[in-house]
């Protein structure tokens, strides 16, 4: 990955918004963290939402109980939609809420996509959600004969921290691991302790393919931000407005609109 453009129009917000934290992007991005680095421009716009979220104290969380005290610290408010209990921050839920409102006064539905999996994730799920490419692919790979059967079971045995790494690296020679095995596996799943469903600001709705779903949700805060994961909303508590203010530049993808960091 290049080297961050910190003079580029989401560096710029992003300094000003984690200042107003108290802190600051190296402490939540090290600079020499390639998978944080990474993480940051493909998941990024969650850290320059309103004031009313918390946004995560870090790029990539590397165990539970991180998550576990972040998750505490930012409340959660829980709601059972369809079958599926679904947990948000609080500012999120009552944006989600109102948002499905809406759609329902007008005939249509706002519904969670996998169930409970759809809002709030904890650290596991997201090594299982991880395991469920990576393994597949590592497989793949070694029937392949482009990993030997002791490459493979050595990137088996890393821990996680190391695993995401040398992955990224293996695909920069065309060894992928997304489910379709052609393209970078963070197109694909979040890489553990990263994803926006652990900051309990994303919700990944079934009816994403909606233009008047999408409309409503954005009106209450909800926007498309990770370009690769269609029905993967993020809450950002902002007008749409005020999101070029904020460092995101909108791209159209498939006739859906994804406000994404500027990074250039």
């Amino acid at each position: 990955m290049a080297a961050a453009n910190h003079s580029s129009p989401f560096y710029v917000a992003l300094g000003r918004a984690l200042e107003q934290r108290g802190t600051c992007i190296e402490d939540i991005c090290p600079a020499d963290d390639q998978v944080a680095g990474r993480v940051l421009h493909d998941y990024g716009a969650m850290f320059i939402s309103a004031d009313a979220v918390l946004p995560p104290p870090l790029c990539v969380f590397t165990n539970e109980d991180q998550v576990t005290r972040f998750q505490k610290a930012a409340g959660r408010a829980a709601a059972t939609i369809g079958n599926a209990v679904i947990e948000l921050q609080p500012a999120a839920m009552s944006a989600l809420l109102r948002a499905r409102a809406t759609a329902r006064a007008e005939g249509l539905e706002i519904s969670p996509r996998d169930g409970a999996e759809a809002a709030r994730r904890s650290y596991a799920d997201t090594v299982r959600l991880w395991n469920s490419r990576f393994l597949p692919a590592l497989d793949h790979w070694t029937r392949a004969q482009r990993l030997s059967a002791q490459q493979a079971e050595r990137l088996r045995r890393l821990p996680i921290h190391q695993q995401v790494p040398e992955v990224l690296d293996l695909e920069q020679e065309g060894i992928f691991f997304s489910k379709d095995l052609s393209k970078s596996v963070l197109y694909s799943i979040a890489a553990p302790g990263t994803s926006q469903h652990i900051a309990m600001l994303a919700f990944d709705a079934n009816e994403f393919l909606d233009q008047r779903v999408r409309e409503i949700l954005a009106h209450h805060g909800w926007f498309q931000t990770v370009l690769s994961d269609l029905p993967h909303f993020t809450f950002l508590g902002l007008e749409e407005k005020e999101l070029p203010g904020r460092g995101l530049s909108s791209v159209a993808v498939a006739g859906q609109t994804f406000w994404i960091p500027d990074v250039n």
